[in-house]
């Protein structure tokens, strides 16, 4: 039995949305000690398949960071199956908000050395010393509370379309970049309630434990992310909090959580918050586009790209070699981001 995918995503991509099997969009992770981690990947690789989970795993040997779909028909399976292995067993499955089953169209496990990079040498403080667990309701009373400092441990991409009210939204690109940004934004206010979310949980995991060695002295983080504090306020009629879209790493690029926009188009400054790759494959940048410029561009962020799009395979092959996009000479960092802007929006005006 083969234990990679080697079916061209392309062909996956169309077969998932022609398919009319419901699926069920699905994250969870868990820090454990797994001894052989190569050997837990390719058991669960086979597991899974059988069982008909698309998505992205990675395993190392502290752990499993998992974002997957299953056949909603087989969502009882894969739970009993999940629970047949005893770090895992009856682990929080953070379901989807906004979910149309296309999230995912192919399985892909990889072995790392973390399952979430940190940058973090794990040996220099204790990583199970964390912050404080608080659900929905609990986090609004803290969120409330003038002695609170809300942040949020997400890159700037994530944010920029979706946030809790009131947090401190870092802009940086990586959540390794976060850690040290953000000791050093607050390293008067360490007394204060620090309060941490993130998508699913996973990052402040690490990072409550991190603050705490750093002598943060109240370190708190929301338990399974903005996911599971959506549910939570919906099904115990809350007050919510976050405002925007929820980013999320696949398909989707976002699940609608409040009908607020608080982004804007980076080509024409219009409100938007629809999250798109480049159509141009050999340029593939992430940013944010509203429907009227999807159109004039057809998905692809600059007019160079467009054209680019439309010449013939064998073209496009031989100049992409040489030829630069904003997608290779743009990085996610927030410096570069405002040069995209301006770059993006010189392209787009020249088709006005």
């Amino acid at each position: 039995m083969q234990l990679h995918n080697r079916i061209d995503k392309k062909v996956l991509r169309e077969q998932l949305q022609q398919s009319a099997e419901e699926r069920t969009t699905i994250s969870f992770y868990q820090y454990a000690n797994i001894e052989n981690p190569k050997q837990f990947r390719d058991d669960l690789y086979k597991s899974l398949l059988e069982i008909g989970v698309f998505g992205r795993i990675y395993v190392a040997s502290e752990g499993i960071n998992a974002q997957i779909s299953v056949l909603t028909a087989n969502f009882d399976q894969l739970k009993a199956h999940l629970d047949t292995i005893d770090f895992l067993k009856d682990i929080r499955l953070n379901i989807a908000v906004d979910d149309d089953g296309k999230s995912f169209y192919k399985l892909i496990i990889k072995v790392r050395h973390k399952i979430v990079a940190d940058g973090l040498n794990d040996s220099t403080f204790d990583v199970t010393d964390k912050g404080t667990h608080v659900k929905a309701p609990k986090f609004n009373e803290l969120a409330s509370d003038p002695n609170t400092v809300i942040v949020d441990m997400r890159n700037h991409y994530e944010s920029e379309v979706g946030h809790f009210k009131d947090a401190i939204v870092p802009q940086v690109e990586t959540f390794r970049e976060e850690l040290p940004f953000v000791e050093e934004l607050l390293h008067d206010q360490k007394d204060k309630n620090l309060l941490l979310y993130c998508t699913g949980g996973i990052r402040c995991e690490k990072a409550s434990a991190y603050f705490r060695h750093k002598g943060f002295k109240n370190v708190y983080q929301l338990e399974g992310g903005i996911i599971n504090y959506t549910r939570q306020v919906q099904k115990e009629g809350l007050e919510n909090k976050f405002i925007g879209k929820n980013f999320v790493f696949d398909e989707r690029l976002g699940e609608r959580i409040t009908e607020d926009i608080v982004s804007n188009c980076h080509q024409c400054g219009k409100p938007a918050d629809r999250h798109i790759n480049c159509a141009n494959d050999a340029c593939h940048l992430l940013f944010i586009q509203c429907e009227e410029c999807a159109s004039k561009l057809e998905d692809c962020c600059s007019n160079k790209c467009h054209d680019f799009s439309k010449l013939p395979k064998e073209e496009r092959s031989r100049l992409r070699i040489t030829e630069t996009f904003n997608g290779t000479k743009f990085s996610k960092n927030t410096a570069s981001k405002n040069l995209l802007r301006n770059d993006i929006q010189a392209n787009f005006e020249e088709i006005q």
